[in-house]
């Protein structure tokens, strides 16, 4: 056998490797449970339980206040997409020396620049939407102070968008103006938000943790995000209370999705559970003389994280040390293996 066949052979054993991993793993999928699958959305989040491998139940439990209140605090970045593309690359001063805006960042986004007045309809456009929110407040039946943040924002962005319209013109400094004066009222529309969330979450979880009884302990709870929401996530933060104290770090995952929403969230969250699961085991008594070795394999880390560590030396262990996420957030596994 010449050295390319015999190469071929070695590299054929794990492909054979794999296939007996995606055999058992299908099999454990089959039998996984109880999990809890969360997908963050609009709604405010759809979740699953599921036991055995099959959905018991699905819930969408969050009250459309925390829609409408988001809604209306996105206003400003609504408004800066119409805008962005048209402002100028050139990053003003107060940003400069607060040293908080990269010019190359500036620069992929302001693809345009302001010679054009292409966004002169667009943002009209948008103008006409938000006016159209800021008469519907009124017979929406929101809370008090809901009311009035969100009349202001609406109010605000109104004048903003009317003064650029008139000059056919806009800065940087003139959006960060407008933005500034209604922090508190966007803040307000979030505590909003927060609240229904909260308040929806946990009626859900007490009711499926008195369901599972003795099982809740034994409960995944996998939360997708994306990688920009993946640390402090809102809904990790409120599940995380309703896990045993010792099962937070291993039985509360972090999905990080490629987009959202997933295609399919309880198949992809019950085959990542799956490997999860089986990965549990097999690092134990693959690497039963290296606890740190295991550790990886149950998906932590890479398996060859230390290995290049080592390698790279202590300056580079202390850096990715200082820089790992606390959450312990893993990325999907949904097509490869350790």
């Amino acid at each position: 056998m010449n050295a390319a066949g015999a190469r071929q052979t070695i590299l054929q054993l794990d492909s054979e490797m794999r296939s007996r991993y995606k055999a058992l793993k299908d099999q454990v999928e089959s039998r996984v449970g109880p999990l809890i699958v969360v997908a963050n959305g609009p709604e405010g989040g759809t979740y699953w339980l599921i036991q055995d491998g099959q959905v018991v139940e699905m819930r969408q439990p969050v009250d459309v206040i925390f829609q409408l209140a988001k809604s209306i605090a996105h206003i400003p970045l609504g408004t800066f997409s119409v805008l962005a593309p048209y402002l100028s690359n050139i990053v003003p001063a107060h940003h400069l020396k607060a040293g908080d805006m990269d010019p190359h960042d500036l620069d992929m986004v302001a693809f345009t620049g302001p010679a054009s007045n292409e966004w002169l309809q667009p943002l009209q456009d948008w103008g006409s939407r938000i006016e159209a929110t800021r008469r519907a407040l009124d017979d929406a039946n929101l809370p008090d102070d809901l009311h009035r943040s969100s009349a202001n924002i609406c109010d605000a962005a109104t004048a903003f968008i009317h003064s650029a319209i008139r000059d056919r013109a806009f800065t940087m400094n003139g959006f960060e103006d407008f933005t500034g004066k209604i922090f508190n009222d966007i803040s307000t529309n979030m505590y909003w938000s927060a609240k229904a969330q909260i308040e929806a979450v946990t009626e859900l979880m007490t009711l499926w943790k008195n369901r599972l009884g003795e099982n809740w302990r034994d409960v995944y709870i996998l939360v997708y995000s994306m990688w920009t929401t993946s640390v402090l996530n809102q809904s990790t933060i409120i599940l995380r209370r309703f896990l045993d104290p010792d099962r937070v770090n291993t039985h509360l995952l972090d999905i990080i999705a490629d987009q959202l929403p997933i295609d399919d969230p309880v198949g992809v969250g019950a085959e990542n559970l799956a490997r999860i699961v089986q990965d549990n085991i097999a690092a134990e008594m693959v690497f039963p003389t290296s606890q740190t070795t295991a550790d990886a394999l149950k998906g932590k880390e890479d398996l060859l994280s230390q290995q290049i560590l080592k390698l790279l030396g202590d300056n580079v262990v202390a850096e990715v040390t200082a820089a790992s996420c606390p959450f312990g957030n893993i990325r999907a596994r949904c097509t490869s293996t350790n």
